[in-house]
């Protein structure tokens, strides 16, 4: 998904960005503070986050344009101690409000669960998938080859599917806690390798276990397999 920084501080807008592809997202900034409407309606994105204090116009004068057009989510940044801002902001139709300083890890929480709730992208995903000659139905949690079958916790199938959607590539462990964390699903580091373990040892009863590899000191992969 796109997510549109609206922001001055570049440096700031840099370490977002940085933060932000470490989820998959793509992001933007403004080149153009005079014209951050028109850059907005060339990028289309899913989400806004926009700061109040900007070159030529606030953040507000920028949210009321935007919401004369569009109901895309925004989220505000604001340095700015007043609780009148906060007011503003949802008064705009703003989705949420991040006074700044702020942890990166509450920033990504508010913005995966806001694209949750509007786009309501896990129940759009593809619940039937194949891989390593097996299929898998997540919505039953369940693993099949042609010679048998395995049922998985829901914790196991969230994490398999976290690792077939980057197959190749390495999962970090605390993507994979982040990511069950914002699903609701409340998981330590320890009961993540009990989860990935577990997980291991059922599709070695089907043959599977061999691809999916513990990368020491990174996280896990899913290899390719057959499909």
């Amino acid at each position: 998904m796109k997510i549109l920084v609206i922001e001055d501080d570049r440096s700031l807008f840099n370490e977002i960005k940085e933060r932000l592809l470490q989820w998959s997202y793509e992001v933007y900034g403004i080149e153009d503070f005079s014209n951050v409407m028109e850059e907005y309606s060339s990028i289309q994105p899913e989400l806004i986050i926009i700061d109040i204090q900007l070159p030529k116009f606030d953040g507000f004068h920028w949210c009321r344009m935007i919401r004369s057009t569009s109901s895309v989510p925004i989220i505000f940044l604001s340095s700015r101690d007043h609780p009148t801002d906060m007011v503003m902001s949802m008064q705009l139709g703003a989705d949420d409000y991040i006074q700044k300083p702020f942890h990166f890890d509450v920033l990504i929480a508010k913005i995966q669960a806001i694209l949750r709730r509007v786009y309501n992208y896990n129940n759009d995903q593809v619940q039937i998938k194949t891989w390593a000659g097996a299929t898998i139905d997540f919505e039953k949690s369940m693993v099949s080859t042609n010679e048998a079958s395995i049922e998985l916790t829901k914790n196991e199938a969230f994490i398999l599917k976290e690792l077939l959607e980057k197959k190749n590539n390495i999962v970090t462990r605390e993507e994979l806690i982040h990511r069950l964390w914002d699903d609701e699903r409340f998981i330590s580091d320890n009961t993540l390798t009990v989860n990935v373990n577990r997980l291991r040892k059922k599709l070695d009863e089907i043959g599977l276990g061999e691809y999916i590899e513990t990368k020491v000191g990174q996280g896990y992969l899913a290899k390719e397999g057959t499909e």
